[in-house]
């Protein structure tokens, strides 16, 4: 059995695709892999508006044997990329993404990435945690994952952001995700990573921006409490939104309780986020992002 899955997994591929809208492309993507004996097991498409004019598409695709046949479909691409001005990646099953998760001292979006990765359902292995507090090191540990404490001052960061880019190089790193990681970071570490490192926010952005949000929206009355997972980009909270999620509060509601339906809804959004981004469902197109759940 174990044997069948892994072979299930191994001739399993998944290929996504951004181009300009014109007639005849998904033809041409179907006929290819059906020259390369690729079975489509599954196909999302989405056009923009005929303004726009942009094309998305996203196709899990089993070929037997695909180990030895990733060059030559790849290579069958790559001619057609020319003919449709055609980005496209291919990624395959037996390819793990490995994450590095950033925390500061809130425990619950890495407590439920941890979770989400012991029971193997998190779609990818999660390498090492970083934090520049060492109140979470304990709950790493534990489940034998390394965890490094690399306090970080104005007077620092730049040292600082080195050693961190040392280890996600180290440890092969594909995607981070910051799990309540209270630091900015600097453009210089984040043109390493576009489009692959994660960040959770509460949103009240940009109405209780800074510190305290919780305090300052119990005060002013909100009704919903939100969170929003984005890419990070060199604009603070500003980058393409993956996923968001709202939960309704009411008048009896105390400040102790916002907290607590602030973060429910954090970790859920997060971990659908890290979900869909590990499993090859989103597409960035200019600070937006096309979905497919």
């Amino acid at each position: 059995m174990q044997h069948d899955i892994k072979e299930k997994r191994n001739n399993r591929g998944i290929l996504l695709i951004s181009c300009p809208d014109r007639p005849g492309i998904v033809s041409k993507v179907s006929t290819t892999l059906f020259n390369h004996d690729c079975n489509i097991i599954d196909s999302n498409q989405h056009s923009t508006d005929p303004e726009a004019g942009h094309f998305f598409l996203r196709i899990e695709f089993e070929c037997s044997d695909l180990e030895h046949k990733k060059s030559s479909i790849e290579k069958s691409f790559q001619l057609l990329s020319e003919i449709f001005d055609m980005k496209y990646s291919f990624n395959y099953g037996n390819e793990s993404q490995n994450l590095a998760i950033f925390v500061s001292k809130e425990n619950h979006c890495l407590l439920e990435l941890l979770l989400e990765w012991q029971r193997g359902d998190l779609l990818g292995d999660i390498k090492l945690v970083i934090g520049n507090h060492e109140d979470l090191k304990e709950y790493v540990e534990n489940v034998n994952i390394p965890f490094y404490y690399l306090p970080i001052t104005r007077e620092t960061k730049e040292e600082v952001e080195k050693k961190q880019l040392e280890l996600l190089k180290e440890y092969e790193i594909d995607t981070i995700v910051l799990a309540r990681y209270m630091q900015i970071l600097s453009p210089s570490f984040i043109e390493h990573y576009p489009c692959q490192i994660i960040n959770i926010h509460h949103s009240f952005l940009p109405a209780f921006v800074g510190a305290n949000p919780y305090k300052r929206a119990y005060e002013r009355g909100v009704k919903l409490i939100g969170a929003t997972a984005h890419y990070v980009t060199d604009d603070l909270d500003e980058g393409p939104i993956i996923e968001q999620d709202i939960e309704r509060v009411k008048h009896h509601h105390e400040l102790s309780d916002l907290k607590k339906i602030g973060s429910q809804v954090e970790r859920k959004v997060l971990l659908k986020a890290v979900k869909w981004h590990n499993s090859h469902r989103i597409i960035p197109f200019g600070n937006k992002t096309i979905v497919f759940d």
